[in-house]
């Protein structure tokens, strides 16, 4: 096994662009990369699992038919380069034809999670100025009040309303010839959007180039191998989903698994085991379930299953112990943000310290360090603000926030919030986030968005949101809540803005907890100390443990 030292020495992007790409860096097509170039090879790109117990293998050159009929719809509906195109779609065939197709054309593919609800949909097509949304109908009463030129709907039976145009009915009627278009390494092909703690979720755009550090990230950290069974458990409306679990097998020439059912672990095995799944990755959350359930998992799986990654936070050692001594498999903590991609890893491919707890060593073509208040790199065993080096690592793509935003960037390095510890072997060991940004069951809530959609309550005077430490999930979404003079606590009021949230905003990010309080912690300038009210509830728990 190559070290990942002599991976470091090894890179530079001219050899990545050559070994990996089509395409240029002046001349590059995701849909060419992802699709086309492994056409005539008559391998299997999708194996789908639907919701009905339906099950479905589709080809490249399927894909490339039926993605070239949806691009030449686009066209005709006046969609160019560089225009956006939004998917408000479960994990089905007609999502990845969305992507291929819109990919095809050089614009430009916009996930929409579709547990969003239509406050979170519309702030996001706004900032995107997004030009058509792709849907299904049973998310399309979730776009009845959005203002949207174009709306595209799978329709699913005859009694649904045909208000829009019907997906398959425009494809069966669009020839499948369409040229891809060229575009330039810089030139945008995701849009995405992150949760912050000082306003609504910010755009995060994805140049063509980051297909380069997703190639990197599925050979040396994932270890994606040809013969592989591979399966990524997270949802295609997340950066990790559509990065590794869309782009990254697929510009790879691997297939992918989607399973249109929502999780629970009952399925997974099933999937795992009917597909003989060989490389699994997904959240700390799901893997946590797994452990939750181990009695579950027989040992049929340990024949199979050769590698497992986890990305969004640290894994517990139980969960790691569990699968090294009862499944007989490594799992590996990875680290990345939607910003960034991934780009620290615990390498299955490569060889190097592995540290329990440890997010591990950069991916090669990244640079990492680790920052003290005054931006000084500091010194091993010392802690500080994990900061990517971005004039050493050639794969690094981020711009900005909508682009150009750059308050997270200091000098050459980018800043990723995140508190780590420079450990004894190099690598870093992850502390948490210095910003109030609540991961809970592996998806990243911004308080601002739940407190904004709480104050739209006639009830509620202010509120702030935190992260409360829970074991299962990471944190769960906790509000503390001022009313108006005129509204006292109640179970109903605490029911009606849970429900209204689930309802407005999404279904992950409602507050599981809400206490009323008479006032919020702030700052003298009148900003709210959200860290106060955390620090009290660790506490809390703290002493309900000892007592």
């Amino acid at each position: 096994m190559k070290t990942l030292v002599e991976a470091h020495q090894e890179f530079s992007l001219e050899k990545a662009i050559q070994d990996h790409l089509v395409g240029t860096p002046q001349a590059i097509n995701a849909y060419v990369e992802c699709c086309a170039r492994y056409l005539g090879q008559h391998k299997t790109a999708l194996i789908w699992e639907g919701k009905q117990g339906e099950s479905e293998r589709w080809s490249f050159e399927q894909l490339n038919e039926a993605s070239g009929k949806l691009a030449n719809y686009f066209l005709q509906s006046g969609i160019q380069a560089g225009d956006c195109i939004a998917g408000l779609l479960p994990r089905t065939p007609e999502l990845l034809i969305t992507v291929l197709a819109t990919w095809r054309i050089g614009a430009i593919y916009q996930p929409l999670f579709t547990a969003f609800e239509s406050k979170a949909i519309e702030h996001r097509i706004e900032v995107a100025k997004t030009k058509l949304i792709v849907t299904n109908s049973e998310q399309r009463s979730k776009l009845n009040h959005i203002h949207i030129a174009q709306i595209l709907t799978v329709h699913h039976d005859k009694y649904s309303l045909k208000t829009d145009a019907d997906f398959w009915q425009e494809l069966n009627t669009k020839d499948a010839e369409c040229p891809a278009v060229m575009r330039d390494f810089d030139d945008d092909f995701l849009m995405m959007f992150t949760s912050g703690t000082t306003g609504l979720a910010k755009s995060v755009p994805v140049p063509l180039r980051a297909i380069l550090a997703f190639k990197g990230y599925m050979t040396h950290a994932v270890d994606l191998c040809e013969e592989d069974s591979f399966w990524n458990l997270a949802d295609p409306g997340w950066a990790y989903g559509l990065y590794y679990g869309i782009t990254g097998p697929l510009s790879l020439g691997h297939s992918i698994i989607m399973d249109e059912r929502a999780f629970n672990v009952d399925q997974a095995i099933e999937v795992i085991q009917k597909h003989k799944v060989s490389n699994l990755t997904g959240s700390p959350t799901a893997f946590r379930m797994f452990f939750g359930f181990k009695e579950k998992f027989n040992t049929s799986i340990k024949q199979h299953l050769r590698v497992v990654s986890s990305a969004g936070e640290p894994l517990t050692p139980e969960v790691i112990h569990w699968f090294n001594h009862d499944l007989n498999v490594n799992i590996y903590d990875q680290y990345g943000q939607t910003e960034l991609g991934m780009v620290i890893a615990n390498h299955h491919a490569l060889a190097h310290p592995k540290k329990v707890g440890s997010a591990g060593f950069a991916i090669p073509g990244h640079r990492f360090a680790v920052l003290n208040a005054q931006h000084q790199e500091v010194k091993q065993g010392e802690v500080g603000t994990l900061a990517i080096d971005c004039s050493k690592s050639a794969l690094f793509w981020f711009k900005g926030y909508d682009g150009q935003n750059r308050k997270s960037f200091v000098g050459n390095y980018y800043l990723t919030g995140d508190m780590v510890q420079l450990n004894e072997f190099g690598g870093i060991d992850f502390i948490g986030r210095n910003d109030d940004v609540i991961t809970t069951s592996g998806y990243r809530v911004g308080p601002f968005d739940v407190e904004s959609t709480l104050l739209e309550c006639e009830e509620v005077l202010e509120s702030a949101v935190i992260g409360k430490p829970d074991p299962e999930r990471t944190e769960i979404v906790k509000a503390f809540v001022v009313l108006k003079p005129q509204y006292q606590p109640s179970e109903d009021l605490n029911q009606k803005l849970q429900q209204y949230v689930r309802s407005r905003l999404s279904k992950h990010a409602y507050p599981k907890e809400i206490e009323f309080v008479k006032s919020l912690p702030k700052t003298s300038s009148g900003k709210i100390q959200r860290n106060l009210l955390k620090q009290q509830e660790i506490a809390l728990q703290q002493i309900q443990r000892a007592c």
